[in-house]
């Protein structure tokens, strides 16, 4: 287990967090270029009334980004609402945009992006429930538009299930919206 640090609980890393360069670099054919994400969480299941938020709150519970094996940028699960800013690679490779980076995960054809949930102890970050953002349900045309530049992709989601909890698994539209902005 990781024990959390300020980093994270809710303070972006300073080599992690996106910046307004745009990288790119080219190589045999290939545009390798940086890739803006913003993720807008709202709805945290701790804000709720009930024994699950009830338990939420009593338990710790917070849900973070995981870059790699690590859940970072926690945010409790009775916050208000919660963002994350990531990072990611973007290239063409035979006509079709694949990401990479530390932040996703999968094989290429299905990444995915993970919010993590988990309880804060005294020992660190108890890992219970995820749930996977996949790339293959962002729109082409807006995946596309932020791989050239004209924006920050962004995924605006609903954080708690339909029974109360947080939110796991796949979360297919209209569950996430994506846009560029």
């Amino acid at each position: 287990m990781t024990r959390p640090t300020a980093a994270h609980l809710g303070r972006p890393h300073q080599a992690d967090t996106a910046t307004t360069d745009r990288r790119t670099c080219t190589g045999r054919g290939t545009r390798i270029a940086s890739m803006r994400i913003r993720i807008d969480g709202t709805d945290l299941p701790g804000r709720r009334t009930g024994a699950e938020a009830d338990a939420l709150r009593r338990g710790n519970v917070h849900v973070g980004v995981q870059r790699k094996a690590e859940v970072i940028d926690l945010v409790p699960a009775d916050a208000a609402d919660a963002t994350w800013h990531v990072e990611v690679s973007s290239r063409e490779v035979d006509g079709m945009l694949d990401v990479g980076g530390p932040w996703v995960h999968g094989r290429p054809g299905a990444r995915f992006l993970y919010l993590s949930w988990g309880a804060v102890t005294e020992d660190g970050f108890a890992m219970f429930r995820r749930a996977k953002l996949m790339f293959t349900d962002v729109p082409t045309e807006l995946l596309r538009a932020a791989h050239e530049g004209g924006g920050v992709l962004v995924g605006r989601v609903g954080l708690t299930d339909a029974a109360g909890g947080p939110l796991c698994a796949r979360v297919p539209p209209p569950a996430i919206a994506w846009t560029v902005e």
